[in-house]
């Protein structure tokens, strides 16, 4: 398993619908295991293809907090959302291709999803709390949409520019 750069939003590619996977392939399954290799180092409890470069529809997660429990990674290639509850939650979400930046993000409270699993079977699952959240931020990358498009322009703006400073500053640094 390689950790893969992760890209800091100002960058296109993070703004581009992704395309479907056609079928689970040995690079498919190369890339889901550097993807949960490198969320789970960052650390974080999701990522998007998008955020390592490959706009391919195919995001991971694992919303587990129970260290007695272990981890419970989760691959989903071409997911979709089949139903949506009336009811929202709000939660402070955070990025990893927006470092130390957070914002309250109301989303609705219950997803149901549809995808595909490495198996290559199609998968259904009711989603709630923080994995709904996850899942809706992570679906939301496939379709080049950052937690940032939820917000006002004003902090929206003010979010962005503190990422353009920090990567100007980060290139000085490697410089």
């Amino acid at each position: 398993m390689t950790i893969r750069p992760i890209l800091i939003h100002p960058d296109p590619r993070l703004k581009k619908t992704c395309a479907p996977v056609a079928r689970i392939t040995p690079e498919i399954e190369t890339l889901a295991a550097d993807m949960l290799a490198t969320m789970y180092q960052a650390p974080g409890i999701g990522l998007a293809a998008p955020q390592v470069g490959v706009l391919s529809r195919l995001f991971v997660m694992d919303c587990s907090k129970d260290p007695d429990a272990g981890s419970r990674p989760m691959v989903l290639v071409n997911p979709e959302i089949v139903s949506v509850s009336e009811a929202t939650n709000i939660y402070d979400e955070g990025c990893l291709s927006l470092p130390d930046q957070y914002a309250e993000v109301a989303r609705p409270a219950e997803v149901r999803m549809r995808w595909t699993g490495l198996d290559g079977r199609v998968h259904e699952r009711d989603f709630d709390g923080l994995w709904a959240t996850c899942a809706q931020h992570e679906l939301d990358h496939l379709n080049g949409k950052l937690f940032i498009d939820h917000l006002g322009p004003m902090k929206r703006q003010m979010i962005t520019r503190k990422m353009v400073k920090m990567k100007r500053e980060m290139d000085r640094d490697r410089a």
